[in-house]
């Protein structure tokens, strides 16, 4: 595969890996279609934004391309892919995709199994649905690169190698959880996999993430190690996009040319809240350009047009060419939480999407072009039934954390205000929580 700009009646696009100054830099936008060629002219090549707007009349998103209802701006340029090759994939790549999201996949389920059961509490938010989002950018990475979440965090952490085991004991507030229990469901964690965490508040990870890039670049240019090019990926949703720090590191990251790509999970809904009803322009990726980054829609159900954009942003940033802004369209399939009755959205906007399923579309295009047989695939699905029954068992037979745990990581001295006078922690007087509320 390769890139090549294609020209509009506007001043000439400047390739990806431009190092003009960033004041001059114009809109990029990436338009993919593996099935046949692009016309730039035509609504084809367009981004659609296919969700429901019942409460909005003057659209019609299920059929009208997102650049005709903002017709009186376009994209200055737009990055294609020109299809030189008839396999996007190896059969041993298209088998870790499909083993990578069926894993994701099935582990939410499970998820929702055990919450039912009472096995897990509090808030958790599932994935299903966006899948090809995870595995399209994480299974690119190296060990060494950086990933930081949101509450919706379980398959990123899955993606980036952390074991089933972990984060299922994590979510059962178990200590070998990968949090040793303290974590939770919206605070996957592990130094191991330089996961930095899922973040609970809207917009929390973004200065993380941007922090963890710069320490990239400073030991890179500052300390001069050679190998220090790790690369940090930020997701968050479409509602996020509307706060104060997405604007404030997306100005910071171009400024410093940090190696970060900023990915934007728009499953179209912030809670209950439609994107359409959120934000004076739902074309999130145009925000790029206007810090001087480039900008890139692609359909985020599409596991293969995600990887592909996935690895060239991730290419421009280890080598030293600065941030990317990835919008991923895409949906999630149950509500925002298990506690969601999810009554909000219609139900013609979820069967939509329900046959846009982005598993299905990896498996007929591997079955299709002879990748794999029906047979190695249910032999995966099998294999990964397994992992998780393995995983609950593990999870449901670990010890609770001791309470001496509870003070840890509160203070820099682990042990904090916690000792008393006779050099034991505080928590295990069986007085401790006399006149509160008992845990």
């Amino acid at each position: 595969m390769s890139f090549t700009a294609t020209k509009f009646a506007h001043p000439p696009p400047l390739p990806l890996t431009s190092t003009t100054p960033r004041s001059n830099d114009k809109p990029l936008s990436f338009s993919f279609d593996h099935s046949k060629p692009t016309n730039p002219s035509s609504s084809s090549s367009c981004s659609f934004f296919l969700a429901s707007t019942r409460k909005l009349p003057r659209f019609n998103s299920l059929t009208k391309p997102h650049a005709q209802r903002r017709a009186s701006s376009p994209p200055a340029a737009a990055v294609l892919l020109e299809q030189t090759t008839n396999l996007l994939i190896t059969k041993e790549e298209g088998l870790e995709l499909y083993k990578d999201m069926i894993l994701g996949r099935a582990f939410e389920d499970k998820c929702a199994e055990m919450y039912y059961r009472g096995k897990m509490f509090g808030f958790v938010h599932l994935y299903n649905g966006q899948e090809a989002v995870s595995t399209g950018f994480i299974k690119l990475l190296k060990k060494e690169d950086y990933v930081v979440s949101t509450y919706r965090d379980h398959v990123h952490a899955l993606s980036k190698g952390v074991p089933s085991r972990a984060v299922m004991s994590e979510l059962f507030g178990k200590a070998t959880g990968c949090c040793r229990g303290q974590g939770g469901s919206m605070h996957m964690f592990s130094k191991e996999h330089n996961l930095l965490g899922g973040f609970a508040f809207i917009g929390e990870g973004i200065p993380v993430a941007t922090g963890a890039a710069f320490s990239s670049k400073y030991r890179r240019e500052v300390l001069n190690q050679e190998g220090a090019d790790q690369v940090t990926l930020a997701f968050f949703g479409d509602g996020t996009c509307n706060n104060g720090q997405f604007f404030e590191c997306l100005n910071m990251a171009a400024l410093w040319k940090l190696p970060i790509v900023f990915v934007v999970e728009n499953n179209l809904w912030a809670i209950g809240m439609s994107h359409l009803r959120a934000t004076s322009d739902p074309q999130i990726w145009k925000k790029g350009p206007a810090f001087g980054m480039p900008g890139v829609h692609v359909d985020g159900m599409d596991v293969l047009k995600v990887r592909e954009v996935a690895k060239e942003a991730i290419q421009r940033a280890r080598r030293g060419e600065g941030p990317t802004l990835v919008e991923c369209e895409t949906y999630r399939f149950r509500g925002h939480s298990l506690a969601d009755p999810d009554e909000l959205r219609d139900p013609a906007e979820k069967e939509h999407y329900a046959g846009r399923d982005p598993i299905s579309a990896l498996k007929k295009y591997i079955l299709e072009n002879n990748l794999a047989t029906e047979q190695e695939l249910k032999a995966i699905e099998k294999k990964i039934d397994e992992v998780l029954e393995d995983a609950v068992e593990f999870a449901d037979k670990s010890p609770l954390p001791p309470r001496s745990q509870l003070l840890e990581n509160v203070f820099a001295d682990p042990k904090g205000f916690g000792i008393g006078p006779d050099g034991k922690y505080r928590c295990e007087d069986p007085k401790f929580t006399e006149g509160t509320a008992h845990v």
